[in-house]
């Protein structure tokens, strides 16, 4: 299965240290050797960086790692295939448009019969399961909401709804986000933690690196961290139940439960 990982800050935030622990995993302390990809926000658009290549060989992974950008909404991707071809196309995160939004997808997990799964107008351009569930959940979210919702936390309630749905297809954990909010769902197995003053140090499972967040944070700053596995040791991760799915803004978790 693949790895995913993302955050949610209420400030402009890097995540080296956290996609430093994530890399490693792509082909050196996991075999997620297929693939990886991350999307940073910045206001209304976003950076994408992919590579098919494994991300503890990826010279782009390497610059991803050195090169602190700062976002407040991440969504990152490490790919052990089991659907479609090891290639550029079929690599995630998957960004489309809507509502005049970009709206960034990344799936850990295995679909059976998603080809029934009609996608409107959005259609998926690789040969994944993943990329197929996302247009669909866009083609959902489409024929409901004709235009933009004004209640988003509402919408994203329905979207919890369909994903239970996609649920019942196989493993479904996913990530998504539009770079205001970022929504989790868990199938079978999702953690996070949120960081806030009083900040201590956190040190990787994949390598021995530690960083003191005391010195690197302000007293104000919010950062919820989301992945698969946790990354850190010495944290406090909470794992998301079956069916469970969790709404972030600017780092704070303002809904969840049962989809």
């Amino acid at each position: 299965m693949c790895e995913l990982l993302g955050m949610s800050a209420n400030v402009p935030t890097d995540i080296c240290f956290s996609f430093s622990g994530l890399m490693l995993r792509g082909g050196k302390t996991g075999p997620h050797r297929d693939g990886w990809g991350i999307t940073f926000y910045e206001g209304r658009g976003f950076r994408t960086f992919k590579d098919p290549q494994p991300s503890a060989e990826s010279h782009i992974a390497r610059l991803v790692q050195e090169y602190p950008i700062k976002s407040c909404a991440v969504v990152s991707h490490i790919r052990q295939a089991n659907r479609g071809t090891v290639s550029l196309e079929n690599t995630h995160p998957f960004t489309r448009e809507l509502w005049g939004r970009y709206w960034t997808f990344a799936h850990n997990g295995q679909l059976t019969g998603w080809k029934r799964l009609p996608t409107g107008r959005h259609r998926p351009v690789g040969q994944t399961d993943s990329e197929h569930a996302f247009c669909w959940l866009l083609d959902q979210l489409e024929q409901k909401y004709r235009r933009q919702p004004a209640n988003f936390p509402a919408m994203f309630r329905y979207l919890a709804s369909l994903c239970q749905q996609l649920r019942g297809l196989g493993v479904f954990n996913m990530l998504l986000s539009d770079g205001e909010y970022v929504m989790t769902f868990c199938s079978n197995n999702l953690h996070w933690l949120t960081r806030c003053a009083p900040f201590g140090e956190a040190t990787l499972l994949d390598d021995e690196v530690s960083i003191d967040f005391q010195r690197e944070t302000t007293p104000n700053d919010v950062v919820t961290v989301i992945a698969t596995r946790p990354l850190t040791g010495n944290e406090s991760w909470q794992a998301m139940g079956p069916g469970e799915y969790n709404l972030f803004r600017l780092g704070e978790r303002i809904a969840g439960g049962q989809g």
